[in-house]
């Protein structure tokens, strides 16, 4: 009998301790779940918090002063017509796409805005007002040769001229493409890009102090010359590639001085860095710059005889200057030209 009650009370022991056990795992379970709950809901808030940041960091438009005027312009605008190559191949660069642009002489390496899912927008110089107008664009980008259509495109929706200044030539480009992403939130992709450039623009200047070999820059156009100095058109040459000039007093700093054979021989460069204009504006393979330059006077230059003259992409140099891609091919061509 004693032995029967000792092992009913084992057996009603070990039941409340089984209970016992039973609700302290249902308290934990409870814990767990409300703590992972918590935590859920903890990171979504701070999901959350992270896009009322970023959206906070980014106005939904900003004031752009340029050199025509002031322009409120809508921050990731859609709809985006372009008048400068330079700056199509920026937004290229960081994703971004036009949905109109003038598609006469595109350059090559921007070759696929050819196609029919772009807009023709007209001309650099006669834009196509009728067709902007029914794209119902958010921004016109535009630069020097669309410049007196200013006030009939800024009817339309905001423009902004972004041209590069010549006398400041790589910081004004930097400028122009660091506004382009803060107007479509690339602000990183920008800042990355231009700090790979830096690069190649110091590695290029210490090869040209290496060469210790002084430049000139010509233009060839239908057999006639001119030629560019330090704050030309084309000076970024000399102010930011690093080439000594080999003459510091070249004058028309936009359209060139109209310059001689003879003018090059007594000049002398080193290297002749040379932009056929004709291969842009006409096309027809006629007066092509080597053979403008392929005469008796050209041939006794230090250039010629070290094999030093250098024919220049005419598309990044004369319509497309300005890109993020186009500064960087730029200085790619002078830097396996001096080597």
């Amino acid at each position: 009998m004693k032995k029967s009650l000792s092992l009913l009370s084992l057996t009603m022991a070990l039941s409340i301790f089984t209970v016992a056990c039973g609700a302290n795992n249902e308290n934990t379970t409870g814990n767990n779940d409300e703590a992972n709950n918590n935590a859920n809901t903890n990171a979504e808030e701070n999901v959350e918090n992270n896009d009322a940041n970023e959206n906070a960091e980014q106005p939904a438009e900003i004031t752009v002063e340029h050199e025509l005027g002031e322009t409120v312009v809508p921050t990731n605008p859609e709809n985006v017509v372009v008048f400068d190559f330079g700056t199509l191949d920026t937004l290229t660069e960081i994703g971004i796409e036009p949905v109109a642009i003038p598609q006469g002489n595109i350059p090559s390496f921007l070759s696929q805005y050819e196609s029919d899912e772009y807009e023709n927008a007209g001309t650099l110089f006669e834009p196509d007002f009728e067709t902007i107008y029914g794209l119902d664009p958010d921004l016109i980008i535009i630069s020097g040769r669309t410049s007196e259509a200013y006030d009939e495109l800024s009817d339309i929706a905001p423009t902004i001229h972004l041209g590069v200044d010549q006398e400041n030539y790589v910081d004004s480009f930097k400028e122009n493409a660091t506004l382009l992403g803060d107007i479509f939130g690339k602000e990183a992709d920008v800042e990355e890009k231009l700090a790979s450039l830096d690069e190649q623009i110091a590695e290029l200047n210490e090869a040209a102090n290496n060469s210790e070999g002084t430049g000139l820059i010509v233009m060839t156009n239908e057999g006639a010359l001119s030629a560019y100095g330090p704050g030309s058109r084309f000076g970024v040459l000399h102010e930011e590639f690093g080439i000594t000039p080999a003459d510091e007093n070249i004058e028309d700093a936009n359209h060139g001085q109209n310059i001689s054979f003879e003018y090059v021989v007594e000049t002398d460069p080193d290297y002749l860095f040379v932009i056929d204009r004709g291969a842009i504006v006409s096309g027809d393979g006629e007066d092509t710059a080597e053979d403008t330059l392929d005469n008796d006077l050209i041939q006794q230059t230090t250039a010629y005889e070290e094999g030093n003259i250098i024919y220049l992409d005419p598309e990044l140099w004369y319509i497309a200057g300005g890109g993020l891609n186009s500064v960087s091919l730029m200085a790619n061509e002078v830097f396996e030209g001096i080597q």
